[in-house]
């Protein structure tokens, strides 16, 4: 799969048959179901767009990463939330409509805070005087045209052809994980020549990202008391990243167009189906 290909045009096309598929399963309810779940959303929400920015931060400033990767790795934390939570969460037993909300929710919000946080990134992992920005407006535009367009369209989808929506979610939930994996297949072929170098580099603060993340959601929400439902939903909405989003994000031709910022993701992306497994199996048992 070339990278050009890869970048432009199966990149893209994946993340807006992911994005679709969450829509298919969202209604309106989903985004005013913060008047429900108050408490549970507000933490969610500050744990994924405040906590986790800054939890990356001090983790790739206490490795010894290269600039790049570092880079890389603040373009997934700015990346939350996503299908794959959703998922996990219903594996585990967790509370599903708290896990949609906070996805919703926050796939709304981040179109917002990454240009700001990746742009920050940047300037202080490669240099003020680097010429690799986000510029904030088209960035916003784009991000939204990848994920609120798709995500919409499912929406009107589920509301007039409900159970054409139903059906299609279920293939279309498994579609998303084979195309996110060809994805990172494609990602780790293009740059095969390092990967066992990324491996080395950048394995460790990627698995430490995702662990530190769920643990530090887990605490947050036993702290405010929540049942064990929501602890399990606010632990895998801020512990599984939205690898897609990021990929696409450091990879994609029109947004920053460097393939190897996409690594970190990538590599994320294997090590969460482990953890979030292990989770999810460990929650099972406790209910």
């Amino acid at each position: 799969m070339e990278s050009s290909f890869l970048t432009a045009v199966f990149l893209p096309l994946a993340l807006f048959v992911i994005m679709l598929g969450m829509g298919l399963g969202l209604k309106p309810a989903d985004f005013t179901r913060v008047w429900r779940y108050p408490k549970a959303v507000m933490i969610g929400l500050f744990a994924q767009v405040v906590m986790l920015p800054i939890v990356g931060f001090i983790l790739v400033s206490s490795f010894p990463l290269p600039p790049e990767l570092a880079v890389g790795v603040m373009v997934l934390a700015a990346c939350p939330g996503g299908p794959t939570s959703n998922m996990v969460t219903y594996l585990a037993g967790g509370n599903v409509a708290l896990s949609i909300t906070l996805t919703a929710i926050s796939s709304l919000i981040t179109v917002l805070t990454i240009p700001l946080v990746v742009n920050l990134a940047m300037g202080a992992f490669l240099g003020e005087g680097t010429s690799l920005q986000l510029p904030f407006l088209s960035t916003v535009l784009q991000i939204a045209v990848i994920t609120v367009i798709p995500v919409t369209l499912g929406m009107v989808l589920h509301r007039y052809l409900p159970q054409f929506a139903t059906k299609a979610e279920r293939g279309v939930k498994w579609l998303s994980l084979f195309l996110l994996g060809l994805i990172i297949v494609g990602l780790l072929l293009q740059q095969r020549a390092n990967v066992m170098a990324f491996f080395a580099q950048v394995g460790l603060v990627t698995l430490a990202l995702n662990v530190v993340a769920m643990a530090l959601g887990y605490l947050i929400a036993t702290l405010a008391r929540l049942d064990r439902p929501s602890s399990t939903a606010i632990t895998l909405e801020v512990g599984i990243q939205n690898g897609t989003l990021a990929i696409a994000i450091a990879s994609a031709p029109s947004l920053l167009n460097q393939p190897t910022l996409a690594i970190p993701a990538a590599i994320y992306s294997l090590l969460m189906f482990v953890t979030g497994g292990l989770f999810a199996g460990w929650a099972a048992r406790q209910r």
